[in-house]
């Protein structure tokens, strides 16, 4: 493994561009509507967001990338934000609706950075289309399959959802995406991102549970990859064991890895300045590569 490390002081962060947040673009998929959202040119960047999340996650915090030397792509993935439930879709499927966007936009090959179940997204996306990467973001993900604990923990939140509803399942959920400390300070921040989530159809959030339970181990995808890997793992993320973050940094050729301490499954908005740096070290690393 090759870690590879730009000094933070060659980077700057621009004034605050101005963004489309409203995700007025859509792609038809197997009769379904994909929503995104594109701002700036140059080198491609797509950021999927992970389970009971949309592609707002991203808007604040991609505001201070160079316009002038980066195209930002934020996609709803299927059942979340504005894009449509697809029923009884895979991982694999969400990673075809990507690509679907990204052909559509002329956006290959790119840089993908996957939180979470974006994450299981992009290395899908990483074993279907490998030649469509520039380099691959692994944010608070892993490559590997569910344990029998954990895909009978989603089995029972599924069934939970249809018989309960999904707010109180979310209710739950949405404050462990912090760590404790950060959650208990940030009360307002937690209320919003559950609110949302509440309003989300219910059979998008069955539908991704099923994905993700039923998704395989594609670590030997992160072995194949021919481009740079960022690892980002925050030291008390509560739905991530902290081994596995770990262990899947040992699989590509080239790796860039950062565990945040005090920082759980959302560092994006935890540390929000740490994290911009560090993604764009990496984004600059994967341009150096292509010239």
């Amino acid at each position: 493994m090759l870690c590879q490390n730009i000094p933070l002081t060659c980077l700057w962060i621009t004034p605050p561009k101005t963004y489309l947040i409203d995700m007025t673009k859509f792609i038809p998929f197997e009769g379904t509507q994909i929503a995104y959202s594109v701002s700036g040119q140059g080198l491609p960047l797509v950021f999927l967001h992970g389970f009971c999340e949309d592609a707002s996650l991203w808007t604040d915090f991609v505001t201070h990338f160079p316009d002038n030397k980066y195209r930002t792509i934020l996609i709803d993935l299927p059942g979340f934000g504005n894009s449509d439930v697809i029923p009884n879709v895979s991982i694999t499927k969400m990673a075809q609706a990507v690509r679907a966007v990204l052909e559509e936009i002329q956006a290959i090959p790119a840089v993908l950075f996957g939180h979470s179940m974006g994450g299981y997204t992009a290395l899908a996306y990483g074993e279907l289309f490998p030649e469509g990467l520039t380099g691959l973001g692994m944010i608070h993900s892993h490559p590997f399959a569910d344990s029998e604990e954990r895909r009978q923990h989603r089995i029972k939140s599924v069934e939970f959802i249809r018989n309960q509803g999904h707010s109180i399942f979310v209710k739950q959920l949405v404050p462990t995406f912090f760590a404790p400390t950060f959650a208990k300070d940030n009360r307002f921040l937690v209320e919003s991102m559950t609110l949302k989530a509440a309003n989300y159809d219910k059979e998008g959030i069955i539908q991704a549970q099923l994905a993700m339970a039923a998704r395989p181990d594609r670590s030997t995808v992160l072995q194949k990859l021919d481009c740079p890997v960022l690892f980002v793992v925050g030291e008390e993320d509560q739905l991530i064991p902290l081994e596995l973050s770990v262990r899947q940094t040992l699989l590509p050729d080239e790796a860039d890895v950062h565990i945040l301490n005090k920082t759980g499954h959302l560092s994006m908005m935890e540390c929000t300045y740490a994290a911009q740096k560090i993604f764009l070290q990496f984004i600059e690393w994967c341009s150096s590569k292509t010239q």
